[in-house]
């Protein structure tokens, strides 16, 4: 069996449910399978599709600005943290009370908890670090040229991986 086919057992042990689940997904047509004699597989690409969802095209232009911040912030953390600081406190005044408040907190600590927190924040898929990147503080960051060549770079990939 290629080692990317997955039995239903193993899908539904990394999706955390039952293989009956999994079973009935496939019967919905929900997750992609092929039949090796008489045993559904799962190809390991649908279960990492329902466990790591696609970004938005929002959301990834935002995860390639904060890839290139990151840069910045291994070559010279104590400049970069000290610039988010300081724009949190300009935005801690401005939203105070507000849900973008809540965001500007939650860097806050992030922020005290050190480098790798904040690199982990910066180049995480996940949820949470979505959410946080919509309110950075890292604004100023990346100079003008190199924010600028980024989005270039950003819409070139764009067009290359995302076309329809």
């Amino acid at each position: 069996m290629p080692p990317d086919l997955l039995t239903t057992g193993r899908a539904a042990e990394l999706l955390g449910s039952s293989r009956q689940h999994v079973v009935d997904m496939c019967a919905r047509g929900e997750l992609s399978f092929v039949w090796v004699g008489r045993h559904r597989r799962v190809p390991y690409s649908e279960i990492d599709r329902i466990v790591r969802p696609r970004l938005t095209r929002d959301q990834e232009r935002s995860l390639w600005l904060h890839r290139a911040v990151a840069g910045r912030l291994v070559t010279n953390p104590r400049s970069v943290l000290t610039k988010a600081r300081n724009n949190i406190e300009k935005l801690a005044r401005i939203h105070e009370g507000t849900l973008a408040g809540d965001y500007v907190e939650r860097w806050r600590i992030l922020l005290s908890q050190g480098t790798d927190a904040v690199l982990d924040a910066l180049t995480s898929t996940a949820p949470e670090a979505r959410e946080l990147r919509q309110n950075s503080p890292f604004a100023g960051v990346l100079p003008e040229d190199e924010r600028q060549a980024c989005l270039q770079a950003f819409r070139d990939h764009w067009r290359g991986e995302h076309a329809a």
